[in-house]
Formats: structure tokens, sequence, C-alpha cells
């Protein structure tokens, strides 16, 4: 079965490459769709304005442009934080005010769009097995997030030499501790915080490679998640 592909770029040549780029990572049959502006991506993904209908396609893969005027792009992947698919942020800018909305948003990763193109392939093969970046600047600001959305306040991070021990039980009225990084997930951040890579990551805690890509995708929707909550006292939908 052919894999359906979005790509949300306003720019013609961008466009055209990162079709490239995901045509190279894949062996599967593909079919693209692509979508120039905000309108034409949510018409395709069924979220439009109008009456309600099904999306053109059962899309496995959106790639989803951060540049577009008006925030069209964050836009775009909070409408559909739910939709089942692989959500890549692609976008010029590395800086974690640009890509940490995307990752509340849902992205499953991101690209940088001025990499070159076989770094591009190695990042999006990478995300697609499920290993998602996180640069020791995101890796901050992921930990500062969620010490700021627990009522229990700062935790000490944990030392160089020892594992970070579990926290103490938080208040009644603390986010869920489902939605909340758990003291292995807490510690790979640290490390990556401190610019570790994730095979040094792997040989201090004494585990996988892989069970660090997955401690990094958990993070990664708790943060989508806990991002989605309504303020306290706020029922959803209001």
């Amino acid at each position: 079965m052919p894999v359906h592909v979005l790509i949300f770029e306003e720019n013609h040549l961008a466009r055209s490459f990162l079709l490239r780029v995901v045509r190279e990572s894949f062996s599967d049959d593909l079919i693209f769709h692509e979508a120039a502006t905000l309108e034409a991506a949510r018409a395709l993904l069924g979220v439009g304005d109008g009456p309600a209908h099904a999306p053109a396609a059962d899309f496995r893969l959106i790639l989803c442009d951060l540049e577009q005027s008006d925030a069209g792009g964050l836009s775009l992947l909070a409408r559909i934080k739910a939709y089942p698919a692989v959500k890549i942020a692609t976008t010029l800018h590395s800086d974690d005010e640009h890509l940490f909305p995307a990752l509340q948003c849902g992205a499953s990763g991101y690209l940088l769009k001025e990499d070159r193109f076989e770094v591009l392939v190695e990042e999006l093969q990478k995300i697609l097995r499920g290993h998602p970046p996180l640069s020791p600047a995101m890796a901050r600001c992921v930990l500062g997030f969620f010490r700021d959305a627990s009522p229990a306040g700062h935790r000490p991070e944990p030392e160089a030499d020892r594992p970070y021990l579990p926290p103490a039980p938080a208040p009644a009225d603390a986010a869920p501790p489902s939605r909340q990084p758990d003291a292995a997930e807490r510690e790979v951040l640290t490390w990556l915080s401190k610019g570790y890579t994730l095979k040094e990551i792997a040989r201090k805690m004494g585990i996988r490679w892989a069970a660090v890509s997955s401690h990094i995708g958990t993070v990664y929707r708790k943060l989508a998640a806990l991002s989605a909550l309504p303020p306290q006292g706020d029922a959803p939908g209001h």
C-alpha cells in the first residue's frame, strides 16, 4: 500500500527539495500531496473552515513549514495534534523559540531546511524509526517547561555521577503523573541539556541506545499532552 505524504510549504523550491528528501528516506511507494497555503493544507486534511469532510488521503507523514505567515504552520500542527501521522516541523531556525512551540503542538520532530540533503535524509529516517531529535538548548527548555507546569516546583537535576532520585509526591492539583516525565526521562533530558550524545547517555545510564530514544519520544508525547491541558479550573472546551 502506498504511503501518502503531505508537504505544507509555500516556497516551491523548498517543497521540491523536501519531496526529494522524503523520497530518498522511504523504500515504499509514495503518493505526494503538496500545499502552498494554510487553506490548501487544511482542505487536504479535512480541517477547513467549511463543512466537515474526510481527509484527501490517509496521511502517514506530514511535513509542516514553520515559516508560514501568521504562524500558519503552528496553527495547523495544533489543529491536527490528534491526527494519527508522523508530523514533522520544517524550519530555517534552530532556536528553541521556533522549535519548542512546534513540539508543544504535537510535532514528532523537526528538520532544519538549511542542512545538507544527506543530513536531512538521515535525520528524517531517525524520526521515522522513533528517534526524535532534541538539542541541548531544547532539552533545557523542555525541563523548564515541566518544572514550571508542576506545582511541586523546582527539583534538583541529577548529579553527574549518580542517577536522578524519584521526586516526592506532588500536591493533589499537580499535573497527572502520567503527563510528567518519570525519573529516567528527566535524567535523559538533563544529560541532553549538558550536551551528551544519545550513545554517551546510554553508557552513563546503563541502558540501550534505543531506550534513550524511546524516553525522548515519550517526553515529546507528554509535552504535547500537557500543553493541551486547559488552565486549572477551566473545563475542556471553555
